[in-house]
């Protein structure tokens, strides 16, 4: 994956612009179909309150999604990719705890992408209720998010270049339809001033639901980050500038229907339904499922890529992964599609109507936002950016997420809850998986790999012994060259000596870039024991296998190695010598040793590993050349044990 690719990716193209629209501006997109509805459901219509709701409307775009995410958070860019564990990877190495944030933002994620579909399917679906109310919405709801998680698995590549030219018309559609209502109430434009926005925050009684419902429109923002690494940088921004504009003129003429409407209740009411014009209401409903479902779709893809990124990070336990077809990104993670599907019905079976998703909906992404921007500020940080340049973001977006977050709070109550729980469960496996891996760290012990080359160089010799494989591989995760695992030696020495025509130790460093793919090699003892490090980017897949059949096939070539067999037959006929790699799977003797909240994260930690792949499969190497042997990690000490002998 060259420069180039990322250059053609991020120039400017029409091609460029109608992907942006198709697979990033879903979710924000099919914002107007809910956000007046959730301000208005209760009580009357009140002007003022009109004006105020569109003002804060339009300058929540404005500050979070124009100024915050296009122009700032786009910045932050990872050779091109994008997205809350890319920028991890970018500032991770600036202080330990930056892992909270970015589990924090992950799991929100997840959980938005469980509620997403949930309710904008509903909100359009919805529609077909206006002029027949008994019309069994639910069930449609379920059937048509249904079959869209079964047709994840087949890839979705084909649908993906049908999205682009669907959001266009969808975009001018609702645009066109704004723009039409406007002149009923031509008043709504003085909304553009932020005086409304203040007078209705400060003022308004209800002033937390009312920001709590605001927030609705910018609920995609997220996504325009996390999937830069598909459209690139410029044909986002360009195309931001239509969508924005088409988002503005709807909402206008939403809000010139209800100061037309004022005084009344809005009732079963959609405004968004409301300004269009009879006769084109059955095509506006088709118009606006298949923009709901395309942007459950960027949220369900966006979901896996996540989950990819997690695994290789060791923030998710190790997961199958498909890759169903050639195009860059596309992949399949079948166990999140089943988790994601589960959830969305949880949702359904739990609300019914999209006026009770919303307040399920607002808090999860909230959260996510408050994580980035915490390591956004420390992105800026390591870019030297004037800190006076950081200062001001950090007090002007905390202000603002954090008035938000008061707004979702208030409805913790209303449907809040299921967010939290389900963004709570997703936490505690990531942080689980993350903390075990740290506490087995702790406990590996290292020794000076020198001080054993000449048994290793006599046991390779050694005919008493019987030959254990040709060539044997180990996986080290020493980061230096110069130790091993004291578990590596003890079973090539002590546990059934294995003796081996070549010591092959393999280490993987996973790199702070998307996509790396180098490797260096060390002759440790030429020709006998010999250490290869990989250094693979997070959204790279470790086929370590294939990868080293690579690596010894090129130093073959070289006359660097030779890997024929040893045994006299096979050696007359040049026969190359077979393979076998040894996991070494790490294993408490007991827990009793350990403090009690370590002692809980390894027991969530033996749940999570029935259900993950296993060591072999998780680093794609073929289950028949694998000897798998479990090594204690705190081997008890004899000192404190007092026997007594009998004569």
């Amino acid at each position: 994956m060259g420069s180039d690719h990322k250059h053609t990716l991020n120039r400017l193209s029409m091609g460029g612009l109608l992907i942006s629209l198709g697979i990033i501006f879903g979710d924000i997109g099919t914002s107007p179909l809910y956000v007046f509805k959730a301000i208005f459901n209760q009580g009357t219509i009140d002007k003022d309150l009109v004006l105020g709701s569109i003002s804060c409307v339009f300058w929540t775009l404005t500050l979070q999604t124009t100024i915050k995410y296009v122009l700032i958070t786009l910045n932050a860019d990872n050779k091109g990719e994008g997205g809350i564990l890319s920028l991890y990877s970018l500032v991770r190495r600036k202080a330990k705890w930056l892992i909270i944030p970015a589990i924090i933002g992950a799991s929100t994620l997840l959980a938005d992408g469980m509620i997403t579909p949930a309710i904008t399917i509903s909100s359009a679906i919805e529609g077909l209720a206006i002029h027949n109310p008994s019309f069994p919405t639910v069930p449609v709801v379920v059937i048509i998010i249904s079959l869209l998680f079964l047709i994840q698995r087949f890839g979705t590549s084909i649908v993906g270049r049908v999205f682009g030219p669907l959001m266009l018309v969808w975009f001018t559609t609702i645009g066109l339809l704004g723009f039409s209502y406007i002149h009923y109430a031509p008043e709504v434009i003085k909304a553009i001033n932020p005086y409304y926005a203040i007078e209705t925050i400060i003022n308004y009684p209800n002033a937390l639901f009312i920001i709590g419902a605001i927030f609705l429109c910018t609920t995609g923002a997220e996504a325009l980050y996390s999937d830069m690494g598909h459209c690139g940088k410029s044909n986002i921004r360009i195309s931001w500038i239509y969508v924005k504009l088409t988002l503005i003129l709807n909402y206008f003429g939403q809000g010139a229907w209800l100061i037309m409407h004022e005084g009344t209740s809005i009732g079963e009411h959609n405004p968004f339904y409301a300004i269009m014009p009879d006769w084109f209401l059955i095509y506006g409903i088709t118009i606006a499922t298949v923009a709901a479902i395309i942007a459950s779709q960027a949220m369900i893809s966006g979901s896996y890529t996540l989950i990819s990124e997690a695994v290789r990070l060791n923030i998710w336990p190790k997961v199958a992964i498909r890759y169903p077809s050639h195009q860059k990104g596309q992949l399949y993670v079948p166990s999140i599609n089943l988790i994601l599907f589960i959830g969305c019905m949880l949702v359904i079976a739990i609300f019914q109507k999209s006026s009770n998703m919303e307040a399920a909906y607002g808090l999860s992404i909230n959260l996510t936002f408050l994580s980035t921007t915490i390591l956004v500020i420390y992105f800026m940080a390591r870019k030297r950016i004037n800190k006076i340049w950081i200062i001001l973001f950090a007090v002007v977006y905390f202000t603002v997420e954090l008035g938000f977050l008061a707004g979702n709070g208030v409805k913790i109550a209303h449907g809040g809850w299921l967010t939290l729980i389900l963004a709570s469960s997703i936490f505690t496996v990531m942080f689980a998986w993350y903390g075990a891996r740290k506490i087995k760290n702790k406990y590996v012990r290292f020794d000076d790999i020198k001080k054993y080359y000449p048994i290793i160089s006599e046991l390779s010799e050694d005919t008493s012994v019987p030959t254990f494989a040709s060539q044997l591989v180990y996986l080290t995760s020493a980061n230096n060259t110069e130790e091993i695992e004291t578990k590596i030696i003890y079973s090539i020495i002590n546990k059934k000596p294995k003796r081996a025509d070549v010591y092959w130790l393999v280490h993987v460093d996973v790199m702070d870039t998307p996509h790396s793919r180098d490797y260096t090699v060390h002759q440790l003892i030429p020709g006998k024991l010999i250490r290869v490090d990989f250094k693979l980017g997070f959204r790279e897949e470790q086929k370590i296998s294939l990868l080293l059949r690579k690596v010894i096939e090129d130093m073959v070539n070289k006359g660097e190695i030779d890997i024929t067999s040893q045994y006299n037959t096979l050696k007359k006929h040049k026969i190359p010598g077979d393979f076998n790699f040894v996991v070494l799977e790490k294993v408490f003797t007991k827990t009793s040793d350990l403090s009690w909240g370590d002692r809980i994260i390894m027991e969530i930690y033996k749940i999570l590993k029935h259900f993950s792949l296993s060591e072999e499969k998780g680093f794609g190497l073929d289950s028949s050349f694998v000897t798998l042997e479990r090594v204690p990690l705190n081997i008890p000490n004899t000192e404190n044990i007092k026997l007594r002998r009998l004569k």
